[in-house]
């Protein structure tokens, strides 16, 4: 009998923390869009539409927080439905997330919906800077190709192509003097 109260004690135990982190997990859109999974982000969709446009303290998008993890299935549901595809914070936009880790697909798949390549942050840098200064040589033709422009200005008064020079990076001094 004593096996049995034990028993039922910890079933209801593991089934109030299943319960728990479900509705934790499907109540923070910005959780899901750094490591969640489509079921997720439909469901708190059609629930609330509206919701992924909101912003988080720091005031990034959730289509911001999906480029910057690379989640690239929730970044492809978002990028059709979210009100901006280029919904910039103060540091930065879904775009700048997606160069900055360096990530290929992701800035395809933005670049291919018209995200606007030449949106500044706070800092005055672009997609092209971040591409220039990480080294995504691939990334910085995929944004010259788009409309990049490398002779922008960021804070320091220093453009992608005086980044490029600084860094001795012969091929994307070639690609900007195209």
């Amino acid at each position: 009998m004593l096996n049995n109260k034990i028993a039922m004690k910890l079933f209801y135990l593991i089934f109030f923390f299943i319960n728990v982190s479900i509705v934790h997990s499907q109540d923070n859109i910005f959780d899901v869009c750094r490591n969640g999974s489509i079921e997720e982000i439909t469901k708190l969709y059609k629930a609330n539409s509206n919701i992924i446009n909101k912003k988080n303290d720091q005031g990034y998008t959730p289509l911001i927080l999906a480029c910057y993890h690379g989640n690239e299935s929730i970044v492809t549901f978002l990028i059709d439905k979210v009100d901006d595809i280029n919904g910039s914070s103060e540091y930065g936009t879904p775009l700048m997330a997606a160069v900055v880790k360096g990530n290929k697909k992701i800035t395809k798949l933005l670049l291919d919906k018209k995200a606007k390549t030449n949106i500044a942050d706070a800092n005055g840098t672009t997609a092209l800077h971040y591409a220039t200064l990480f080294k995504k040589n691939e990334i910085a033709k995929l944004l010259v190709e788009a409309g990049a422009n490398y002779n922008l200005k960021d804070g320091n008064n220093k453009s992608a192509y005086d980044y490029a020079l600084n860094n001795n990076n012969k091929e994307l001094l070639t690609l900007f003097k195209k």
